[in-house]
């Protein structure tokens, strides 16, 4: 709305700080990532540096959002950040432990910077939070969800929303009536089945170790293997956590986590990375082939996050893997907007390159809490 103020957008990631000034007609006026160690305690540096870079202008900004990846059963929509809703927070840290603590830490450090100005928390897990049982439930011993609340959540909500909306734009349709996978593909990877603009079923699970193979980590393995390792090799809880978060996944067969040398190795004929792209293409596209039975009906596939946006060649694989599905082999080639990629409005599922603005879905999760509040709703 005309008038509104404009929104500070903070994303804290494992390996970066993403900052954008959202205005009122959903433009993006300032915007910068800047690299960190993912170190809790170098939240305000990280934050003053993304901040100069962007050349954020501080007496514009009317309020803050902040994406958070776990919400947990606590929250399910976005929430007025406040000392008593970081400690309810806090109890969740555990669940996401590679990113809710810098969340957190970036919150605090935006708070001392912002004192004055509202702060929202927007959480990944939210939009999951309607999931029928059936797909939130584990093969587990049922006392397991009643007295330690173990349950899938899911995550990366926040950019499945913004596919799914832009997704209806180019395909000229209302979201309410497309059935959609999207394969979220970057340092985190999810596949979500989404059915009239509600997930329907989701590949992460109780924390993001669930599911595809990423970039450090292992995604869905036997759990026997973990058993294994501890019992025959002794390696610790601790050990055991680093590896399968940061020590996994395209890190761990490749030996780097960056999908570019991984394309690059493997086209000069490095095995590893071959072996790597090949692991990873096989599981997406499994990934994206189980979601399609949570639907009555394929609409659509869309590709998004920094690997779903940037890698032809990653698109152009998963596709061929899913001719079976109906879905139409799509070319290898750069495309830098958003863009149906098959030419196919009728006679399949479309498929869609579409790039990650969780920032957009934030901001408007934002403008909506504060006008409630300030109407009493």
């Amino acid at each position: 709305m005309i008038g509104e103020p404009a929104v500070l957008v903070l994303n804290a990631g494992s390996s970066s700080l993403k900052a954008s000034v959202i205005d009122a007609g959903e433009r993006t006026p300032a915007a910068a990532t800047m690299p960190w160690d993912g170190e809790p305690s170098g939240a305000a540096a990280a934050l003053d540096a993304v901040l100069a870079a962007a050349a954020v202008d501080a007496r514009a900004i009317g309020a803050v959002g902040h994406r958070v990846v776990h919400g947990g059963t606590a929250f399910t929509a976005p929430a007025r950040v406040s000392d008593e809703m970081l400690g309810r927070l806090a109890a969740v840290r555990s669940l996401a432990p590679l990113h809710n603590a810098l969340a957190e830490a970036v919150i605090a450090a935006a708070r001392a910077r912002f004192p004055i100005v509202p702060h929202v928390a927007s959480f990944d897990t939210a939009f999951h939070a309607a999931l029928p049982p059936a797909a939130w439930r584990y093969p587990l011993p049922w006392s397991w969800y009643e007295d330690w609340g173990v349950r899938r959540f899911g995550f990366h909500g926040l950019s499945v929303q913004w596919a799914v909306r832009r997704a209806a734009e180019l395909l000229r349709r209302r979201a309410a009536d497309l059935g959609v996978v999207v394969a979220h593909l970057g340092s985190g990877c999810s596949v979500t089945a989404v059915w009239r603009g509600s997930s329907a079923d989701t590949s992460m699970g109780m924390t993001p170790l669930e599911g595809l193979m990423m970039a450090t980590r292992s995604g869905s393995v036997d759990p026997g293997i973990l058993l294994a390792v501890q019992q025959r090799h002794g390696i610790s809880a601790a050990d055991l956590e680093h590896v399968l978060e940061r020590g996994s996944g395209l890190l761990g067969v490749a030996g780097t986590a960056d999908m570019r040398d991984v394309l690059e190795r493997s086209g000069q004929g490095d095995e590893r990375a071959r072996l790597a792209l090949e692991l990873f293409v096989r599981r997406v596209a499994a990934g994206i082939a189980a979601a399609t039975t949570a639907l009555p009906r394929l609409d659509a596939v869309v590709f998004t996050g920094g690997i779903g946006e940037g890698s032809a060649a990653v698109r152009a694989s998963v596709c061929a893997r899913l001719a079976t599905l109906g879905i139409a082999r799509v070319e290898a080639r750069d495309v830098a907007i958003d863009a149906v990629l098959d030419g196919r409005r009728g006679g399949g599922p479309a498929v869609l390159r579409i790039e990650a603005r969780e920032d957009l879905v934030v901001a408007g999760e934002v403008r909506a809490l504060l006008r409630a509040a300030s109407s009493g709703g």
